[in-house]
């Protein structure tokens, strides 16, 4: 096993038994095309089952933590979880995109920082988890690295970025809000949209996403980071990012 790989481990706190499941859980796709006559497999039927894994164990985290709260918030608290922008803040914590193996195209466009590659990723090591190790080990893994961070009980409640942006918004009365689909790319069995969130006249992020809500969940994402980062004063010379 690579450098890269143990050094990745040790970061998530997490041993696998099998070294090919592992580095499956980072192979892209356009690795394995590159890879013609050879039985290296990509991640996708692991990010199929992660995403599975995902939804069963933050679900049941959340049931847990917040015994008060109905159905409808918990739904909502999920979804604010298991969203692209969210998986990708994780990805991020533990330097998944450093180990990624791409084909030479994608590596050159940016693949290794593209936030749904980083998203795919965070599922698919999810699933090669729960095959090496089983559901424990999911929740332990997990429970150090997204539900420690989550609020408790009694405290300020999660919310997601759309809702956080528009509160900001309104609170700097910096006017109305307005997300735009401007772009709709790939095949119909992976397709990404391309959201723009505009403040008036002004476009304040751009996101991308496997859903329209996913993209438009990341613009907001980066429009708050512009705000938190300029305030008000510099609305005037926001640029969509």
């Amino acid at each position: 096993m690579s450098d890269a790989f143990r050094r990745l481990q040790e970061r998530a706190n997490v041993r696998f038994r099998s070294s090919a499941l592992l580095r499956q859980a980072f192979t892209h796709t356009s690795y394995v095309n590159e890879q013609r006559g050879s039985r290296v497999e990509h991640n996708e039927r692991l990010e199929f089952l992660g995403d599975a894994v995902l939804q069963l164990t933050v679900s049941e985290a959340l049931y847990r933590m917040y015994p008060d709260r109905p159905e409808g918030e918990l739904t909502r608290l999920r979804a604010g979880i298991v969203c692209e922008p969210s998986l990708v803040r994780f990805a991020e914590a533990l330097d998944f995109g450093q180990v990624v193996l791409l084909g030479k195209g994608e590596e050159q466009t940016g693949g290794r920082t593209r936030p749904s590659l980083l998203a795919d990723a965070f599922e698919a090591f999810v699933g090669a988890l729960y095959l090496d190790q089983g559901l424990d080990e999911v929740r332990t893994f997990l429970d150090r690295h997204l539900f420690a961070h989550l609020p408790r009980e009694g405290q300020a409640p999660l919310k997601d970025h759309k809702t956080e942006l528009q509160e900001r918004v309104q609170h700097l009365s910096l006017g109305p809000l307005d997300y735009r689909i401007v772009e709709e790319r790939g095949p119909a069995h992976d397709r990404e949209f391309v959201a723009v969130v505009h403040v008036g006249d002004k476009s304040l992020g751009q996101g991308v996403g496997r859903s329209k809500k996913e993209a438009e969940q990341q613009a907001a994402s980066k429009a708050l980071r512009y705000l938190r980062e300029e305030g008000a004063q510099g609305f005037g010379n926001a640029k969509g990012t």
